[in-house]
């Protein structure tokens, strides 16, 4: 139940910060996805189930604040936190290299796939333009971001298993 209300609030600072202090830091209209960091951290960390749980509630917020399809982000998030949750038994608290190519995978696929279903099937083959002025930017800021914000991530995980083993070790 802790691990769920804090990653619900994670989801919701993430969601804030990402629309409000990022969108006015924003580099060349590019501001960096933090929803993309904490979906593929999360689902990393603690698997699969974990990775659909937050990729929900992050792609239903996107969903309610931008997207003019209900389902549409949900539906892309969720499938980045499965994927993400796929390497779980690769993950290890002292790498930081895999993860960061996770969130960099996790972007461009996100940045794809919303290329294909919005822009491409409308008729609009500026793919090149599209790579070059949102896609390639974008994965740089959220990456360059994604560097504190994974390590504070990790940080609330690391705290939440000890909590867990406690309580555990109390009751068990």
């Amino acid at each position: 139940m802790v691990r769920k209300l804090v990653e619900i609030g994670l989801c919701i600072v993430c969601f804030i910060l990402q629309i409000t202090m990022f969108k006015a830091l924003e580099i060349a209209s590019v501001s960096p996805n933090l929803l993309v960091v904490l979906v593929a951290a999360l689902g990393f960390m603690n698997g699969k189930r974990e990775g659909i749980f937050i990729g929900f509630l992050s792609g239903l917020f996107v969903d309610l604040y931008f997207s003019p399809v209900l389902g549409l982000y949900s539906l892309l998030y969720m499938l980045l936190g499965y994927f993400n949750g796929c390497f779980r038994k690769e993950f290890f608290p002292d790498d930081i290299k895999l993860p960061m190519i996770m969130i960099a995978i996790s972007d461009f696929l996100l940045n794809i796939f919303v290329y294909i279903l919005l822009f491409l099937f409308r008729g609009d083959l500026q793919f090149g333009y599209y790579a070059a002025n949102i896609m390639v930017p974008e994965l740089v800021y959220t990456l360059v971001v994604s560097i504190l914000l994974y390590l504070i991530i990790l940080k609330i995980n690391q705290r939440i298993e000890s909590y867990e083993k406690r309580r555990a070790s109390k009751f068990g």
